[in-house]
């Protein structure tokens, strides 16, 4: 009423948060993923280690002890190298609205993108077996006939391996997306203002704790349904184009 308009209240500031540090994170996630999927299909002994003790210490380590570590000794080093504190302050106006559309309040961006990072390297792990399975599942006689007309070993893997392997691997990932979704909820344990944080907020603050972790639920219900709507759908259009 003071400012005469429209205004998202706290639960749905978190949601767009939420759905900023599930966008993201997926994005630097599968850059990852897809890096170190394709080290652990290397003939090379090297790549091949780095990939394997990188996937196997996250994905045997709790997501919360993985998130405080990562946190709390990574991330605050990283993000004042990176000069992400200063942006709010020499960034241009028009810089600064484009940067909040993207990552939400100026005053938030360095919680923002350490949350981001810490969902993309755990989130990760995971992406990078689902590539390893995708690419090892394409038959050899493909990968032999590729080399036999004289490709390399980098466009056999750019033409014959991973269009195919991309095809197999998008049912796997979209699950992954939607665990993701959930997932984000973790990063409330080290104050980024998402959807369950302001929802611990709220409902401390108007006592009506039922009700907001029933509203919350349903928030999250109604977009991990319509999001695996979607993709399958995407999966059957895929199945048609294989077939």
């Amino acid at each position: 009423e003071d400012e005469q308009r429209y205004a998202p209240n706290l639960l749905l500031k978190g949601l767009l948060t939420t759905c900023r540090l599930a966008i993201w994170s997926m994005l630097l996630a599968a850059i990852i993923g897809v890096v170190m999927g394709v080290m652990r299909t290397s003939t090379r002994l090297f790549p091949r280690m780095i990939s394997r003790l990188y996937v196997e210490f996250v994905r045997n380590m709790p997501p919360v002890v993985f998130i405080f570590i990562f946190y709390f000794f990574i991330s605050s080093q990283l993000v004042p190298i990176l000069g992400i504190d200063e942006i709010s302050v020499k960034a241009s106006p028009s810089t600064l609205a484009i940067l909040e559309v993207i990552l939400g309040p100026p005053e938030l961006f360095s919680n923002v993108i350490s949350g981001i990072f810490c969902l993309a390297i755990f989130e990760a792990a995971y992406i990078t077996e689902i590539v390893r399975a995708g690419i090892q599942s394409i038959e050899r006689g493909q990968i032999e006939a590729g080399q036999s007309i004289g490709l390399s070993r980098f466009h056999v893997l750019r033409w014959v391996i991973l269009p195919q392997a991309v095809q197999r691997m998008v049912p796997p990932l979209a699950g992954q997306f939607i665990t993701l979704i959930k997932d984000s909820s973790i990063v409330a344990l080290i104050s980024i203002q998402e959807l369950t944080f302001l929802a611990q907020e709220v409902a401390v603050s108007t006592q009506h704790v039922f009700e907001i972790w029933i509203f919350v639920a349903g928030m999250y219900f109604c977009i991990c349904y319509f999001l695996a709507l979607l993709f399958g759908r995407l999966e059957r259009r895929l199945s048609v184009y294989r077939a």
